[in-house]
């Protein structure tokens, strides 16, 4: 691969997320630096998982499918229940997630409902570590998470299928794409319905004694359309809209009723053959009404408006420099009081992308004047490739996060002089690519200030906490004829340097995945290993969760190129374990998907 990138690909923005490049090649990536690069140009620690790799895996849902990734979770229960995500020891607000460019998530919580984004309506995720916020604003300490939906084009195609499984659980789903050559559109619709396990063993964790089954039901549907003008101008429109309906334990609310929603429309046009511009619009919707016993308790409504306006110019053969304007308003609607009800930030951010022989360098740095408080944030990265084969990497970042809706006007809870949280990132990465594979190893440190907790001497949160977070990130990737063998392993350090060097809740310091899959004439089947060592679910570490190992089987009988039966067991040894203390985690379960996709 030339190190040198032809001008198109240098100079494609992200939020064209439906461009040719950023949907139809699967070696090139778009959320690391928001152009459109090759993986082996980027000088970030970037994860991609493609349809066929979702297909492949057979993962339950989207949270199953991160696991696969190395990525970090915790579960309240089930399906459909409270989760939160971890990346690289961070908080789980301290990541920036994105549904086809548009950015999502809840201005209450402050954080994404993982567990509600259904997997079928799911076309490529690309996952990237470290700090972002020189390019992304808040949220992005731990790193940027972005999701693209099915795009269809090409010739039509409908697809169709129906699953079955433990916990009384049934799974349908349908739909189409196609469009041809420089058209595209795509529309999907899926329904889950499980009746669950008792998600709380401990009524400590929960406040309640409900031994009952918590189910989990959901219907989604996404569409997706766009056009590719001769003189090489897009326009893409999508729309996916998740709504819930989930039971779990509580003594103030048991039930809860959620949509996760998202529209987006885009524009990306060629003024010049060296120069892109991007304008993006979209609104988000995380909505849930909650209940107890029937009876309605609580609402918390969330909407974000965006707006993006993106340029890159291409200086040189392979140079970009990047000038961007990004606008969010976040407004919510709720049964309680809050002193505020509305926020807005805007954004300005600046990035150049330098290729010299074989060096590179990214400079980026964004100002964000947020209603509650104005943050510089910048990062700065040199690579080298010294042959095709291996390549270096050295990035530093800082970044920040704004305090949600809860933590600043959450009536008789919040304080409104709260600062943002403040990060400084450094990280060492290696890439080695062979015929075979690669292998890569990523060292990194994070040092985050003015964390917020809750301070029993004000009654409220405050920023109190201090965390230094160090870490070695070591993944393969290997094919040994018709054996595909992926690994990750995760070594972390995560210290609360505010509580006498306590380790910060939920965070594993050994983790460890492994996938085997292989494929056979008609037949495929793999397995995977997930071992997670103790963890603790406090702050001062008196509430310890064990470690623990899972084993997943999976295999597939393709009846013809349309046509295949999937079965899988997961947790195969039923071994109990839990992700947050009190709840529980599923036992051993099987399941049968029979799907239809030409």
């Amino acid at each position: 691969m030339s190190l040198r990138l032809p001008v198109l690909l240098a100079t494609t923005p992200l939020w064209s997320s439906f461009s040719v490049l950023a949907d139809d090649l699967p070696n090139v990536v778009v959320t690391a630096q928001r152009v459109a690069q090759t993986t082996e140009a980027t000088l970030a620690a970037v994860t991609v998982i493609d349809r066929q790799q979702i297909e492949q895996s057979q993962a339950a849902s989207l949270l199953d499918l991160l696991q696969t990734a190395g990525v970090a979770i915790s579960n309240n229960g089930g399906l459909g229940k409270a989760s939160s995500v971890f990346l690289r020891g961070t908080e789980a607000d301290h990541v920036v997630v994105l549904i086809d460019g548009v950015k999502v998530g809840s201005a209450t919580l402050g954080e994404t409902a993982f567990e509600q984004i259904p997997l079928n309506q799911v076309e490529r995720i690309e996952i990237v570590r470290g700090s972002r916020s020189s390019l992304y604003g808040s949220e992005a300490i731990g790193g940027v998470i972005q999701i693209f939906t099915r795009k269809g084009g090409g010739a039509f195609k409908p697809n169709a299928a129906v699953g079955v499984g433990s916990d009384q659980t049934f799974e349908t789903a349908a739909g189409f794409g196609g469009g041809g050559e420089n058209s595209w559109f795509s529309g999907q619709v899926s329904q889950i319905d499980s009746q669950g396990f008792n998600s709380c063993r401990d009524s400590a964790a929960c406040f309640a004694t409900e031994p009952d089954e918590d189910g989990y039901r959901n219907l989604s549907a996404q569409l997706r359309a766009g056009h590719r003008f001769a003189n090489a101008t897009e326009v893409d429109v999508h729309w996916l809209r998740s709504q819930g309906d989930s039971d779990f334990d509580g003594s103030y609310q048991n039930q809860a009723e959620t949509v996760q929603q998202v529209l987006g429309l885009g524009l990306n046009f060629l003024p010049r053959d060296d120069w892109s511009v991007m304008l993006k619009a979209g609104r988000s919707w995380d909505e849930a009404d909650n209940f107890k016993a029937g009876l309605f308790s609580s609402r918390f409504d969330t909407q974000r408006d965006s707006v993006s306006l993106q340029q890159d110019l291409s200086l040189r053969e392979a140079d970009v420099w990047t000038l961007g304007v990004d606008y969010q308003r976040d407004a919510i609607i709720s049964s309680e009081a809050y002193a505020l009800t509305s926020r807005t930030n805007t954004g300005i951010f600046s990035q150049y992308l330098a290729h010299l022989g074989q060096h590179q360098w990214q400079g980026s740095w964004r100002y964000d004047d947020h209603q509650h408080s104005g943050h510089h944030t910048g990062n700065l990265s040199w690579g080298y490739h010294f042959n095709a084969q291996n390549r270096v990497f050295i990035a530093y970042g800082t970044a920040f996060k704004a305090p949600s809706f809860n933590e600043l006007y959450y009536p008789d809870f919040g304080n409104a002089q709260l600062n943002p949280e403040k990060s400084a990132s450094m990280e060492l990465g290696f890439v080695r690519q062979q015929v075979w594979g690669e292998w890569a190893i990523h060292v990194f440190q994070t040092k985050i200030k003015d964390l917020i907790s809750y301070d029993a001497a004000l009654f409220a949160p405050n920023n109190i906490n201090r965390a230094r977070i160090r870490g070695v990130e070591l993944t393969l990737t290997r094919q040994i004829r018709d054996w595909a063998i992926k690994s990750d392993l995760t070594l972390l350090d995560p210290i609360n340097q505010a509580e006498l060097q306590t380790v910060l809740p939920r965070r594993a310091k050994r983790s460890l995945g492994l996938h085997v899959d292989r494929s056979w004439q008609k037949f495929s089947f793999g397995g995977s290993l997930h071992l997670v060592s103790q963890r603790y679910d406090n702050i001062r570490n008196s509430l310890r969760l064990a470690g623990y190992g899972r084993v997943d089987l999976r295999s597939a009988y393709h009846f013809n190129p349309a046509w295949q039966l999937q079965a899988r067991i997961d947790n195969v040894l039923d071994k109990p374990y839990e992700t947050a203390m009190g709840y529980n985690q599923a036992g051993r379960g099987f399941f049968l998907n029979l799907i239809y996709q030409p």
